[in-house]
């Protein structure tokens, strides 16, 4: 029986890793400075966690999650999405707030495969709970946009909205069915069957026909209270005295049912026009407490990292080659010198591979030469008698014999000279 990856996965080898390596401490060396911890939380958890979060009615919980019962009878979905994780500790943990944290995880949507759109994909993510106030908005989009910028990502929009809360979104929520109720028959085959559980749900609709409608819609903007006029307002004023350009859509409501005040998107003009979303977030100042915490106010972005890889190759963007290793070690004894060596050289932070192989010195040097390593080290039976070994430089075709308790010195001058 031949085993392959599952459909809608792909295995990330070392060549292609390495670049995720890179996006993953760009993007850890700029949240930390903003005073980002890491939590790492489990791929697994009750399936009501996440229901309850992104909301009955979206896409992700009536037709992506996959759930399963566990052996003692439990309903689990492995994780859809980073936020409600992070919510579930902060209230299990009762963390003090403002707690501000970064995550790295993968999550898993059942959804039809396409171009860098994973059923198993990778999310990096920023939330803070406990903080009211325009300026974490902008932070947070700042912090997005400064890992963007870091990986040169120019062509790209920023897109934001308000999504209103508790006070003015009911309101809106009736004008907008009224409006879908007498344009029923133009919906989209989905929406037709479902508009009425969550309306807002076919402003985010990509069908031709459902955005056809939308165009003509009441806009949630317009139906504001006017304290979520005015809190819009700041972010925006924030965001622009930071030099930062958005353009403002008054259809953007994302995916999730807890979006409250600010929601925002990155997109990437060299992607399709419909899965455009490179990073998103929004403010969800009511899920807390939804989930059985105290009102906390809260906010947050999840960014797809096999989305940004896609874009940096469409736009020719190159990472940082994988370094070459510094020594290859040719063991021609079956001893244990090779293992000192490596062990030695590696705690003095140089590079070292061991060929793992009892072959022929030809056979290992090809090794050492497919390595790509820049020194190779020979040890023989003849010289390590004499308790010295071969040096070869691989880049400058040099030999050298040396005593071995001069290896390291040896090493590090040939590496200088590259």
């Amino acid at each position: 029986m031949k085993f392959q990856a599952p459909k809608g996965t792909k295995d990330v080898l070392p060549g292609e890793s390495y670049k995720w390596e890179q996006v993953i401490l760009k993007f850890k060396n700029i949240v930390s400075l903003a005073g980002y911890g890491l939590t790492v939380s489990p791929m697994f958890e009750d399936a009501n966690l996440f229901k309850r979060g992104a909301g009955e009615s979206s896409d992700v919980t009536r037709k992506e999650m996959y759930e399963f019962q566990d052996k003692g009878g439990r309903l689990i979905a492995l994780r859809p999405e980073g936020t409600a994780s992070i919510v579930r500790a902060f209230i299990e943990h009762s963390l003090p707030t403002p707690f501000r944290t970064w995550y790295l995880t993968p999550a898993f949507r059942y959804e039809r495969h396409q171009k860098a759109r994973y059923r198993q994909h990778h999310q990096l993510g920023v939330e803070v709970l406990g903080a009211l106030s325009p300026s974490v908005d902008v932070e947070v989009i700042d912090l997005a946009g400064t890992f963007f910028d870091s990986l040169v990502l120019k062509d790209r929009e920023l897109i934001i909205n308000s999504m209103g809360d508790e006070n003015c979104r009911p309101q809106y929520k009736e004008k907008l069915l009224k409006y879908l109720i007498s344009n029923k028959a133009s919906l989209c085959d989905e929406h037709i069957e479902h508009f009425e559980l969550n309306p807002l749900r076919v402003l985010d609709c990509k069908t031709e026909s459902c955005r056809s409608i939308v165009s003509g819609a009441p806009k949630i903007d317009e139906n504001l209270c006017s304290d979520c006029e005015a809190y819009y307002g700041r972010v925006l004023d924030g965001l622009s005295q930071l030099g930062i350009k958005a353009r403002k859509d008054p259809t953007l409501v994302r995916g999730f049912d807890y979006y409250t005040r600010t929601t925002f998107e990155f997109t990437s003009h060299v992607l399709s026009g419909t899965q455009n979303a490179i990073g998103g977030g929004g403010r969800y100042d009511n899920l807390v407490e939804s989930l059985g915490g105290p009102k906390t106010p809260g906010i947050g972005f999840g960014i797809g990292i096999e989305r940004i890889l896609l874009v940096m190759s469409e736009l020719g963007l190159e990472m940082d080659e994988q370094k070459r290793p510094d020594v290859f070690i040719v063991d021609l004894t079956n001893g244990s010198l090779n293992s000192e060596l490596s062990h030695k050289l590696r705690s003095h932070g140089i590079s070292t591979i061991i060929s793992g192989q009892e072959t022929s010195l030809k056979s290992q040097l090809r090794m050492a030469n497919k390595s790509n390593a820049r020194v190779c080290i020979i040890i023989g039976e003849r010289e390590l008698k004499d308790g010295k070994v071969s040096l070869k430089d691989l880049d400058a075709a040099g030999d050298e014999i040396v005593e071995i308790n001069r290896v390291e010195e040896s090493v590090k001058n040939i590496l200088k000279n590259h």
